[in-house]
This record gives C-alpha cells, sequence and structure tokens, in this order.
C-alpha cells in the first residue's frame, strides 16, 4: 500500500505567502485602474465645467470697444464744430453755474429759483436750485460771441438734465455732458477734454473744483464755489475780464495763463 506524501510545512506556508502577494498585487492594479479612471473622469468633467462657465461669461459681459483704455471709462465724442476755428467753452454746473441743495421736509431755502424732482435710485428726490448772478447774461454773451457751449458735470443725469432744462429755456447750451463721461481717479471724477474731438487750444473750462480739471489745467479757468451770495459776480468778470479780449489770442490756454495772473 502506498502512502500519500505530505506537503511540508514549510512548503505550505511559502504558498500561502505567494498566493497573498498575488491578492495584493492584484488589488492593487485594480486600485490603480480605478483611481486612473476616477482621475480621468474628473479632469474631464472639469474641462467641461470650464468651457461651459467659459461660454456664459462671455454671453453675460458686454463686448467694449478696443478704442478703450483700461481704467478708464468710455467717453463718447461730441459732433463736430461746423467751424474749425469755433471756439468751446466747457461748463462746470453746480456751485460754477447754479447751486441746488435738496429739500429735507423741514428746512426751505430763503432763496431759491425753481424746484426739480429726479427720481435717484427709485425714489423721488426735491432739489432747490438757485441760479448764479448773471448766468442767464453769460450764456447769452457766450452764444452773441460766436463760441459753442457745453455744460460738462460730474452730477448724474437724472438730476442734472432737469436742472438744465429749466436753466436754458432758450436752448443755448449746444451739448451737455454728465458723470458718466467723466473718468474716475481714487474716487475723484476727472473731466478730461482731450478725447471729446475738440482742439484744445481753442477750448476752454470753467470750474470751481480743480480736481475737475486736473488733466487739463492750462485750459482751465478757476472760479469762486456760488453758494447763496446775490451780491456774487464772478460771470460778470468772466466776460467782460476773459471772454472780451480771449480772442486777442491765438491759442486760448495763453488767453487763460493772462487772466489767471492777472487774477493771482
Amino acid at each position: 500500500m502506498v502512502s500519500k506524501s505530505k506537503s511540508s510545512p514549510a512548503k505550505h506556508n511559502h504558498n500561502l505567502r505567494r498566493r497573498k502577494r498575488t491578492l495584493v498585487t492584484s488589488a492593487t492594479k485594480t486600485a490603480s485602474v480605478v483611481v486612473a479612471s476616477i482621475n480621468k473622469s474628473i479632469y474631464t468633467c472639469h474641462r467641461r465645467l470650464v468651457k461651459i462657465f467659459s461660454k456664459l461669461v462671455r454671453i453675460a459681459t458686454p463686448k467694449r470697444k478696443s478704442s478703450v483704455k483700461k481704467g478708464y471709462k468710455e467717453t463718447i465724442s461730441l459732433p463736430p464744430l461746423d467751424s474749425v476755428n469755433r471756439k468751446t467753452v466747457f461748463l462746470d454746473l453746480d456751485e460754477t453755474l447754479i447751486h441746488s441743495v435738496p429739500a429735507n421736509g423741514l428746512i426751505r431755502p430763503r432763496n431759491f429759483d425753481y424746484m426739480v424732482k429726479p427720481m435717484i435710485d427709485g425714489e423721488r428726490v426735491d432739489f432747490y436750485v438757485l441760479k448764479r448772478p448773471f448766468v442767464d447774461e453769460f450764456l447769452q454773451f457766450l452764444t452773441e460771441n460766436g463760441f459753442e457751449i457745453v455744460v460738462f458735470t460730474a452730477g448724474i443725469k437724472e438730476y442734472a438734465s432737469l436742472v438744465l432744462d429749466r436753466l436754458d429755456r432758450k436752448g443755448l447750451i449746444s451739448h451737455r455732458l454728465y458723470r458718466d463721461s467723466c473718468k474716475e481717479f481714487d474716487g475723484k471724477f476727472v473731466k478730461d477734454l482731450s478725447n471729446l474731438g475738440r482742439d484744445l487750444k481753442n477750448a476752454v473750462i470753467v470750474d470751481d473744483n480743480p480736481n475737475s480739471y486736473s488733466l487739463q489745467s492750462q485750459n482751465a479757468i478757476p472760479i469762486k464755489p456760488f453758494i447763496d451770495d446775490i451780491g456774487d459776480d464772478e460771470l460778470k468778470k468772466l466776460m467782460d475780464g476773459f471772454f472780451e479780449k480771449c480772442n486777442e489770442f491765438e491759442d486760448l490756454r495763453d488767453a487763460v495763463k493772462n487772466y489767471v495772473s492777472d487774477e493771482i
């Protein structure tokens, strides 16, 4: 009778260890395949999401003209002049031509010429408006002497347009520029005259705020802020002292320099 051979304990343990290694190796390979598949799926989803969001951003973002410089608001040029030699006067509005205060329901200003009621941020706001002395004569004088009048204000259109409608009953003002035509630097609104289609040698700006004309100070005629002084004669002085004599200069910047130096 032949007896069956029995495997030795050492050989049995070796076989177990080999099977374990095989199982571990197989499991590791399987896990690697799964992880790779998951990573590939995540990468594919990420690319698809990026494409989707990029498309949505392009749709939602309005196109801008390439001529607009970074950090600058888009500026609308004025229509061309009928004569290249015609002179342009840019006039500030608040504290230069008029002064206004919002109504608070309790205190009514002692002096005012009219009221405007613009809708601002969905609410009706009443403003009492006082015209600067000689403002009507000033606008009439500029028109009769051939100047183009452009009001350039940092005020919002909803408010300023109503003020100008009442101020300029005769339609003497050629154009109106509001806050959206200003450029903003460090929270201050600046009126840049360089991109408005006017030769700067034929242009001046009258403004009470030096920040407003900081880019073209050589074209600026400073004026005292007007609040409620009914004896104010700054506009009359401008008519007599500057605009009566500015035609003697080929370049209005020279006229401004001469006038400002006399005023100091």
